[in-house]
């Protein structure tokens, strides 16, 4: 299958990165190169781009869309290494580091990956193939208790105890190794009533068991700043999230390197410590147009936020 994904916020990012044209930049997110190619568009030919995917579909895809540009260092790796991974290549600041943390069209839509609610496909849900936990395994060997928190904590899902005991429950009988199994059980343990006929009653748990395989959330305010560690003077980075979880982390990470003096009112000296390592170019949040929400329904809830180092 094609490598497919249609780049959220697009112009916003190119823009919002300020790219100069010998710099050095981080797609940490490479995904189907869509953003990529649009940064190397704006580089000169002593530019870089360091292009770090876990995906290795979306790495094989990614150099064959970028195949006319000798500029770009390909990774297989996950960006919360962010740091490791440019002290191997020997680069110790960037000009700027894009994040897009949403999962492809290609991800999403691929049998074998099991990403999707829709249809039967094998339970993995792994970004990185290389990786050991995947979906069957969560679904199957976690606690009931444990499932529960995942579903509620990172799906948000009010129902989340009724279906992780009824996953529970019918593991008991057989392993459940299909999407369409595991669907069918969370549609038994959603009251009709409740269904939102404009979202697909799995799609809230089917989201906490992929973050949870891909350990999406719980590294990201690390990452972030980490991110802003290896950026220049000036530097900026731009993240791209879907989930009210991940925007939480990127937005305390980003306010918390601006620096505000959390001292009460008062005080002649400043003793909490702050430290100011740059600026929020973003105070909210950038949202995608209702063209592009029109065009890519899967940009609905993405936000963009910036932040640029001093």
């Amino acid at each position: 299958m094609e490598f497919i994904h249609k780049s959220v916020l697009l112009n916003e990012c190119i823009e919002g990165l300020n790219i100069k044209p010998e710099g050095i930049y981080v797609d940490g997110t490479l995904g189907g190169a869509g953003h990529s190619s649009q940064i190397l568009k704006k580089l000169s030919a002593s530019g870089k781009l360091i292009g770090i995917d876990r995906d290795e579909d979306a790495l094989k895809a990614a150099k064959e869309k970028l195949k006319e540009y000798s500029n770009v260092i390909y990774y297989h790796g996950n960006h919360d290494d962010i740091k490791e991974i440019l002290d191997e290549l020997k680069i110790e600041k960037v000009d700027g580091i894009l994040l897009d943390l949403g999962v492809s069209s290609y991800q999403l839509d691929e049998k074998e990956r099991g990403f999707s609610y829709l249809g039967e496909n094998t339970l993995d849900m792994r970004m990185d193939q290389n990786q050991n936990l995947n979906a069957k395994i969560v679904v199957n060997k976690y606690k009931e208790e444990e499932l529960a928190r995942i579903i509620y904590e990172y799906g948000e899902e009010r129902f989340s105890r009724q279906i992780a005991k009824n996953i529970c429950n019918k593991r008991k009988e057989k392993e459940i190794t299909t999407t369409k199994e595991l669907v069918e059980i969370i549609e038994k343990s959603i009251p009709a009533k409740f269904r939102n006929n404009d979202s697909h009653p799995a799609k809230r748990t089917f989201q906490a068991i992929r973050i949870e395989v891909n350990n999406e959330i719980e590294p990201l305010y690390k990452t972030v700043i980490n991110s802003i560690d290896c950026l220049k003077p000036g530097g900026r980075i731009c993240i791209i999230t879907f989930h009210s979880l991940e925007d939480r982390a990127v937005k305390k990470a980003f306010a918390d390197q601006e620096g505000k003096c959390t001292c009460p009112p008062g005080i002649p000296v400043c003793n909490c410590g702050a430290i100011k390592r740059g600026k929020i170019i973003t105070k909210k949040p950038i949202l995608p147009t209702i063209e592009e929400m029109n065009i890519n329904s899967r940009s609905k809830s993405a936000k963009l936020r910036i932040f640029e180092k001093i």
